[in-house]
């Protein structure tokens, strides 16, 4: 099931439109999976769970024609939480394609996270960069910065990137790449409505997030960012 929420409340977002996918898209493959990440607690998570148990949402075909009928050129997130669409592992490469048509189409500033396997699954590696190349910005999520380097040798799409507690608000990989922390965490005034950088596929730096949320340290210990 999925939930488009046309207007977020959400403070560090603003208000943007966000969507919800069931918990059944996020893939074994994220450390963070029942082990800290931020979506697993408080309202959100009671939310995300009536997604998941169907109490909540629409089939992924309505959920498209309520993505379709977002005002033309306007910021969305996709999945606040959960991941792209499929299951055990395998990103559904025709649903993401539909998908990023439909973004493509309005316009919209759309943007996305997603923890499926790029590096040894070919078929989630295409299905990636050929969304980025219709204009739906999804975001390779490293755990570690020493992580960062691999996912951008393989030139399918930006990389966010779990980051030390300490970590300061520039930092660089092994290899000289540039992680720049969420504006959002390091000025209170900043909301993602604000930056839209994590929409920005063609950015030179990487996006940096520190582990935050009621969870945030057993996330940060699950991704070995404790500092």
């Amino acid at each position: 099931m999925y939930h488009l929420t046309k207007i977020s409340n959400n403070a560090k977002t603003g208000p943007i439109a966000v969507s919800t996918s069931s918990k059944s898209t996020c893939p074994d493959d994220c450390p963070l999976k029942e082990k800290g990440c931020y979506a697993g607690n408080g309202p959100l998570n009671l939310h995300w769970q009536k997604v998941t148990n169907g109490e909540r949402g629409v089939s992924f075909d309505d959920f498209l024609l309520q993505v379709g009928a977002l005002p033309i050129e306007s910021e969305y997130r996709h999945n606040q939480a959960g991941d792209l669409p499929g299951e055990h592992g395998q990103i559904d490469a025709p649903k993401l394609a539909r998908l990023a048509a439909t973004t493509k189409k309005r316009k919209l500033k759309a943007f996305t996270y997603s923890h499926y396997n790029v590096i040894s699954n070919l078929n989630n590696r295409l299905a990636i960069k050929q969304a980025n190349e219709q204009g739906f910005t999804i975001n390779l999520s490293a755990n570690h910065i020493s992580e960062v380097d691999n996912l951008l040798a393989l030139k399918i799409a930006p990389v966010a990137v779990i980051m030390p507690i300490n970590a300061p608000k520039v930092s660089y990989t092994a290899a000289g790449n540039k992680v720049v922390i969420c504006p959002a965490q390091t000025n209170d005034e900043t909301r993602c409505i604000d930056c839209m950088l994590c929409a920005k596929n063609d950015r030179s730096f990487s996006i940096g997030f520190i582990a935050h949320g009621t969870s945030a340290k057993k996330a940060a210990l699950a991704t070995n960012n404790l500092g």
